[in-house]
């Protein structure tokens, strides 16, 4: 089982062989699932916290904490060494050695810890959801099955409650009223979850699971138009594509290089358009809003902050919502109260303001620029196609959405595991080969 991308160890017998293969693609599709609702679903918006006070959240750190222990004992067990060894430890560390150095930079560098240690034991819950299946047909049933109990809870609520799955008229988001959020606090999360749970639709349906895999796609999609969400309508649809021309030209290389002059359009259409008049003029002319609903002001006063601490930042989730920001007085002139965001809305810039310029620029090239390599490296081989053409999709889309959006370590957020998971993954299938299915 050495070659393949999913390995449990060989059994004995053919029975407990099949029993731990099993219970691998079992746990593997729990812990997908897990990971795409979260341990706190159907909450709503998070209440908003007093400088100072604690944001740990006793639900998180326990539960996290159980589950990463399971899976962490599930791995040992089941999935054969050579397996782990090939999950990218060297890459991770780096990341987050980048991040614990930021931690001294903090506000709070105790809490900082705390949760960089939860997002750490979170991915533990990632790489399970990887290795534990024993080849690939497993780990596609594990994840379409996720995604289809995933979407029935969802639109079950929509039926027996809809208050907790659609905007209200109440409160700060009244202006979203009746767009679907789903189990998250907000359509901003949600729309970009969902695209990727039609991705995995849509690899299930390659795959041969072609029913479920189709239902998954098209309720996905529905969700998507449902939630209001313009930014994800447009990506969703431009993530598919880029992966789709590569293969019909059978040329990977076209993906990436496709994507690459995206990258650079989008980053000069969204805050580009902030630092250069020229980008705005062109923005005003694409589109109706080119401030994306203020988020222009937001990004303005990062980049004044990064200017000021460039190369140390300030700190792994030591700058939103702390005396670097609520200290500051009200601009009544700006259509929103800096003091009051809880992220940039741009993970490249959150990226900057925490780990400072020389620290994002190695982030930002280990998560989303090694996966393109990578991508290119797995499409060598055959059997790994389809698997490659699934986690390079979410870390392209992740890309694009994160021009408008933070999620890069953000513990336990669906929108950070579905990307770290597309990352390791992209990994995995650049130095094993995919088995197709169990013998």
């Amino acid at each position: 089982m050495s070659d393949s991308v999913h390995g449990s160890t060989m059994s004995d017998t053919p029975r407990s062989e099949a029993e731990t293969g099993a219970l691998g693609g079992t746990l593997a599709g729990c812990g997908l699932f897990v990971l795409m609702l979260s341990l706190q679903p159907f909450a709503g918006v998070p209440e908003q916290t007093t400088p100072g006070e604690s944001t740990g959240n006793i639900v998180n750190q326990v539960g996290w904490f159980g589950l990463g222990l399971v899976f962490l004992v599930a791995m040992l067990g089941l999935t054969q060494r050579d397996v782990l060894a090939r999950l990218g430890f060297g890459r991770w560390a780096i990341v987050f050695a980048v991040a614990a150095l930021s931690t001294l930079q903090s506000f709070d560098p105790t809490g900082s810890l705390r949760g960089l240690l939860l997002t750490a034991i979170v991915m533990i819950v990632v790489a399970g959801v990887l290795v534990l299946p024993r080849d690939e047909h497993s780990f596609a049933v594990a994840a379409v099955n996720a995604c289809l109990v995933l979407l029935l809870l969802v639109y079950a609520m929509l039926l027996v409650a809809p208050q907790l799955v659609v905007h209200s008229a109440e409160g700060a988001e009244g202006v979203h009223v009746g767009d679907w959020r789903g189990h998250l606090p907000h359509k901003n999360f949600a729309a970009p979850v969902f695209s990727i749970v039609a991705m995995i639709g849509l690899y299930g349906w390659r795959s041969g699971l072609r029913w479920r895999g189709a239902l998954i796609v098209a309720l996905g999609v529905v969700f998507v138009l449902n939630s209001g969400s313009k930014t994800t309508l447009g990506f969703l649809p431009l993530a598919i594509g880029v992966v789709a021309l590569g293969r019909i030209f059978g040329r990977p290389g076209l993906t990436v290089f496709v994507h690459l002059v995206l990258v650079g359009l989008i980053a000069a259409l969204t805050v580009g358009s902030v630092m250069s008049p020229t980008f705005y003029a062109l923005l005003k002319a694409v589109i109706s809003d080119p401030t994306f609903t203020g988020r222009d002001e937001i990004w303005k006063f990062a980049l004044q902050r990064i200017a000021e601490k460039p190369w140390l930042g300030y700190g792994y989730a030591s700058f939103w919502q702390t005396p670097a920001v609520t200290g500051l007085e009200e601009n009544f002139e700006a259509s929103w109260d800096i003091r009051g965001i809880g992220s940039g809305h741009d993970s490249y810039l959150d990226a900057a303001l925490t780990f400072g310029v020389p620290g994002a620029v190695v982030m930002i090239f280990i998560l989303m620029g090694l996966p393109l390599v990578d991508y290119l490296r797995a499409c060598r081989v055959a059997a790994n196609r389809r698997l490659a053409d699934l986690f390079v999709m979410i870390v392209i889309f992740m890309t694009y959405i994160g021009m408008l959006e933070s999620f890069l370590l953000n513990r336990a957020d669906p929108l950070w595991v579905l990307f770290a998971l597309a990352v390791t993954g992209i990994g995995l299938t650049a130095r094993m080969r995919a088995k197709p299915s169990a013998s």
